[in-house]
Formats: C-alpha cells, sequence, structure tokens
C-alpha cells in the first residue's frame, strides 16, 4: 500500500484525499540526501508527514520539478497533477494541512 495524500483542516477533519495505491509515489519522491528538496525529502513512508499553510508553497515547487523531471507516465503525471491540487486547496483558508499518511 502506498502513501495517502489528505486535505484536512485544524480538527483532523478529512476534506478530500488522494490515495497512491500502486505506490508509485515511491519511485517519484525524492531520497532523503537530495538536496534539490527541502520538504519532501522528509515525507516519512511508515508514518505521518504533516506540512503547514507556509510549507506548502515549497511543496508545490518541489513537486512542480517532479511533475517536469520525473513523472513519465500518464499515471503518474495524472498523480502528481491531484496532489498539487490538493496543496493548492491547503493555501486557500488558514488551519488547512496537506497531510502524507504512510504505511
Amino acid at each position: 500500500m502506498g502513501l495517502a495524500i489528505v486535505l484536512e483542516n485544524e480538527n483532523g477533519q478529512k476534506i478530500e484525499r488522494v490515495d497512491d495505491p500502486t505506490n508509485i509515489l515511491h519511485k517519484l519522491l525524492p531520497s532523503h540526501d537530495d538536496e534539490r528538496y527541502n520538504l519532501l525529502t522528509f515525507i516519512d513512508w511508515y508514518g505521518d508527514t504533516t506540512f503547514n499553510r507556509l510549507q506548502v508553497a515549497t511543496v508545490i515547487s518541489e513537486l512542480e520539478l517532479i511533475e517536469r523531471e520525473k513523472a513519465e507516465t500518464t499515471e503518474e503525471k495524472m498523480l502528481i497533477h491531484n496532489i498539487l491540487l490538493l496543496a493548492k486547496k491547503s493555501q486557500q483558508a488558514p488551519h488547512f494541512y496537506l497531510k502524507f499518511y504512510g504505511d
């Protein structure tokens, strides 16, 4: 099972989610030592990782880099696109969070 990416409010209420049931992100997300990325390297595959509204701008730029340089198949591009949509929605109001749930 892959990651679940969820847009949540401050109470932990799930607003919208994108699932990665075939574990595509394991191939696309950067390794912990990739210096081109500042935040996505901290995603915990086995735990939960939360990004706040201030961090999401960096997350978006890093996802866009993955979209340009790493995503090759239609499935990979669609997954990144859908995560980008969630990330952008998380910037629309205070107390929204983009959360990556690991296994």
